[in-house]
């Protein structure tokens, strides 16, 4: 598979704070990545350099070949990268259907796939954003990213938040997307091991840096790891 996602030696943070240090990453076409690590360790700030909101103090990031370090926010959208934050950023005075059909692409994803993922919004398109749920306005935010058919789909924290029957339906629309439509996704999760449940690989972030990198699989089998780089008791 060729590499689609290529992050070299990135050093980034915000201000004259830095925040990462030296973060090397890979991603290949087709392949998701679980990006863990305890609070405040730089995850979030990971994926905004990724999406180039951050000021970057060294590195250099590539996406489907192309060099797109010194690229703004709106040119890495072009490019093919699609961004679910974690404050959602749907459009509250626009109807679900609105909100969808404001930022499409030509592409495979449509209204009707992203209705069909979520039963949920094809109910409400009519509705308003500001009348839906929280966990509604998350699947609203996905959708939203679909529609805009990237290479590469960032997710924070997506489920954040969220009573527990929501998050189940919300990992299993994202175990579809990367098992079965093959969507390339970085994913940074609280509940660790089930999103280490659907992801390909992982890495741990401590203190703006790589500390573990591996196959999600290996991580998920290894409870003294992830007590130690996420306090997750090992049963």
């Amino acid at each position: 598979m060729a590499e689609l996602l290529t992050v070299e030696r990135l050093s980034a943070g915000y201000g004259e704070a830095q925040v990462l240090f030296d973060i090397d990453l890979s991603l290949a076409e087709g392949r998701s990545l679980a990006l863990l690590g305890r609070n405040g360790v730089g995850k979030t700030t990971l994926v905004n350099s990724i999406i180039g909101v951050t000021r970057r103090r060294g590195g250099r990031i590539t996406l489907a070949g192309q060099d797109i370090t010194a690229a703004s926010p709106e040119q890495r959208a072009h490019a093919g990268i699609g961004w679910v934050p974690q404050e959602r950023n749907i459009f509250k005075s626009l109807t679900v259907l609105e909100n969808l059909t404001a930022v499409a692409k030509p592409g495979p994803w449509t209204t009707e796939r992203v209705f069909s993922m979520f039963p949920r919004l094809a109910e409400r398109k009519a509705n308003l954003g500001n009348q839906l749920s929280g966990g509604e306005q998350q699947m609203l935010a996905i959708g939203r990213a679909l529609m805009l058919n990237p290479k590469l789909l960032l997710l924070d924290e997506p489920t954040e938040g969220l009573a527990p029957i929501i998050v189940e339906e919300l990992l299993r629309a994202l175990k579809r997307l990367v098992r079965e439509e093959g969507l390339s996704a970085i994913v940074i999760e609280q509940h660790a091991r089930k999103i280490l449940e659907l992801t390909d690989e992982a890495i741990v972030l401590e203190r703006g840096r790589v500390v573990f990198a591996a196959g999600s699989a290996e991580l998920l089998a290894d409870p003294s790891r992830l007590e130690r780089h996420l306090g997750l008791a090992a049963a």
